[in-house]
């Protein structure tokens, strides 16, 4: 204690302490203080600034260019003449289709919500009802989709095919399920088929899908041998969607053109055009990459057309099946002549600049029956 007081009582130690409180209870405590309120107001200003620009939706491309005008390529009139039938008989097919699902939902929304809500519900309505005692009447429930659904997923629960559930609900891309969206869900695995031409039968839809005449024929209460006309829209038990339109629908079907590292500079649809700056319609994707790198084809086809155009620069379009076409912009070299076959492993060209480009990249367009696609829904 006499040691201390002995401190206390020395100028020097009294001196120092006093200034020190001095100085902790004013200038220390003001910039302490002053940095926790800045630090406070700087973070409460970034969280603003994030949660406007996270909800700020400016539709503005990077790089690429304009493609108002397509390269001319000639079709063979008989090709031509074939993709209106198909085009015309979609649309007749689609038009059908929705009249018959648009009477079958109306059916299905009897069906209490709260069943419909929920997959084991259903299941259980499903497996109660034995869909009569042969087991072949078709009647159709209702689905609320849920977080974390998937087509499969659901397909099992009802012990049908995904098949079945894109078929029936017209489902174009798979990836593209919504929750809180309804799906009808038909009582047995099947698929929704529409007549193409007068004259088809049970017994002839029967053979192209190799499932029983008499199963179809029962399910849809048709004779087997009954000409049907072009429009008639039948559900087919145990059918399967062939393998083209399955890989479509599950974003398959085409592959990546480049196989090499690549950014998007631009994707399909409305942007800001980076030479007007006009809203303009993107037509397809650019895959910045520098200069020389290997452009594929995406699908397996038949080079129809190769040249140079002013919009494209040096370009190369390749027909596929089912209505596809697809076209390569911009390369500063090309690998392919008009009339070769190629496949996804076939080198078409080489990425460039040239055309109306700001820089090395390729514009790559889908063409469906004449008419552009996004390409990233179709590709895996």
């Amino acid at each position: 204690m006499k040691k201390y007081n002995s401190y206390k009582d020395n100028k020097f130690f009294s001196t120092f302490e006093n200034m020190y409180y001095k100085i902790f209870n004013t200038s220390i405590k003001r910039i302490i203080s002053n940095s926790v309120l800045a630090f406070c107001l700087g973070g409460a200003i970034a969280c603003t600034c994030l949660f406007i620009a996270g909800n700020l939706h400016v539709e503005k491309g990077i790089g690429g260019l304009e493609t108002a005008g397509l390269p001319d390529f000639k079709v063979n009139e008989l090709d031509s003449n074939a993709s209106d039938i198909i085009a015309k008989t979609a649309s007749t097919e689609e038009k059908a289709e929705s009249a018959l699902l648009d009477k079958n939902f109306m059916d299905s929304v009897n069906q209490d919500a709260t069943e419909a809500d929920s997959l084991d519900a259903a299941a259980s309505v499903l497996s109660q009802d034995e869909y009569s005692s042969a087991g072949l009447d078709l009647c159709y429930f209702t689905y609320k989709v849920k977080k974390g659904d998937m087509i499969g997923f659901i397909a099992d629960k009802f012990n049908i095919t995904q098949d079945t559930i894109i078929s029936v609900n017209n489902i174009h891309q798979s990836r593209l399920l919504q929750i809180g969206q309804y799906l009808k869900i038909p009582s047995m695995p099947g698929i929704v088929y529409t007549v193409r031409k007068d004259g088809e039968t049970i017994t002839s839809i029967a053979e192209k899908y190799e499932i029983s005449a008499e199963k179809c024929s029962t399910v849809n209460h048709l004779e087997t041998e009954k000409r049907l006309v072009a429009g008639t829209t039948l559900f087919v038990p145990d059918a399967q969607l062939d393998w083209v339109t399955r890989q479509e629908i599950n974003g398959d079907l085409f592959h990546k053109p480049i196989h090499h590292r690549y950014w998007l500079s631009s994707y399909y649809g409305w942007r800001q055009s980076p030479f007007s700056g006009k809203r303009s319609f993107h037509s397809g994707v650019d895959m910045a990459a520098p200069t020389g790198t290997a452009i594929y084809s995406a699908l397996g086809g038949t080079v129809s057309s190769v040249g140079f155009n002013s919009i494209y620069g040096n370009y190369v379009i390749v027909t596929h099946h089912s209505g596809y076409k697809t076209l390569y912009g911009h390369m500063s070299a090309i690998l392919v002549t008009r009339g070769q076959y190629v496949d996804t492993n076939t080198r078409i060209g080489k990425v460039g600049s040239t055309g109306l480009s700001t820089g090395p990249h390729l514009h790559f367009t889908v063409y469906k029956f004449g008419k552009t696609v996004n390409p990233m829904a179709l590709w895996r």
